[in-house]
């Protein structure tokens, strides 16, 4: 695997190149930016998420506000919807900015593309290390054994894969679950009344990748028992 599996840049709608274009204004990380943890979040956008991706977004910004103290995040977004488009952010070191380029992205159906996913992630953290994925979704809609061989060279890159998944379609969340046990990541499912679960989740994941497992525990020292039960996936 090689470049050749980083996502393209370009784009054949002009809500993507709308996107694409925001990317290239936003606020730039290096990869080898002072001891900053590197973060790819990663979201399903198909149809079937539409009700939800308005409050990813606000869930999104407490992620950076979390980890401030810890010397700050980088972020990229991935997202897929459609007849196979799969785009990739630059990296971003602002809330505003990652805000801004998620308000270009609108839900349009088509199937998910989580391989494609891990390949990009895969080569984006034989680059530079990234400290870990975050992956929300619904549904899977190809093969569970590509997803998980992926998944595995994730695990063996040391890239730890947080899966969250949006209501409970078993197949998805075999799939999900061997994600997260291949990576030593964790995996928790959310519906539209657990958007305060979610974003302590999110925001654990988040300390983690700034700060590492022992910024994770003080962190879980004063949340709820759904982020003490995603360390005790870790371990």
């Amino acid at each position: 695997m090689d470049s050749k599996d980083r996502l393209p840049a370009k784009s054949t709608t002009k809500e993507v190149e709308a996107f694409l274009r925001q990317a290239a204004l936003a606020p730039k990380a290096t990869p080898a930016a002072n001891g900053r943890g590197r973060l790819v979040f990663a979201m399903d956008a198909t149809a079937s998420r539409r009700a939800t991706w308005d409050e990813a977004q606000r869930i999104q910004a407490d992620m950076f506000r979390t980890t401030a103290s810890l010397g700050g995040l980088d972020i990229q977004l991935v997202f897929f919807r459609g007849l196979g488009e799969c785009k990739a952010s630059g990296w971003v070191s602002e809330a505003n900015a990652m805000l801004r380029l998620m308000r270009q992205v609108e839900c349009v159906g088509g199937h998910t593309q989580i391989e494609r996913v891990l390949k990009h992630t895969l080569a984006e953290g034989r680059e530079g290390k990234i400290n870990a994925l975050v992956y929300i979704g619904d549904c899977l809609e190809e093969s569970p054994d590509d997803v998980a061989m992926r998944a595995g060279e994730l695990g063996l890159l040391g890239v730890p894969i947080f899966a969250f998944q949006e209501g409970g379609e078993p197949r998805a969340k075999a799939c999900f679950q061997e994600m997260a046990r291949l990576t030593r990541g964790a995996y928790c499912s959310f519906d539209a009344s657990s958007a305060a679960t979610l974003r302590d989740l999110l925001s654990a994941v988040a300390v983690y990748a700034a700060g590492g497992y022992r910024a994770l525990e003080n962190f879980a020292a004063g949340s709820g028992r759904e982020v003490r039960a995603l360390i005790g996936q870790m371990r």
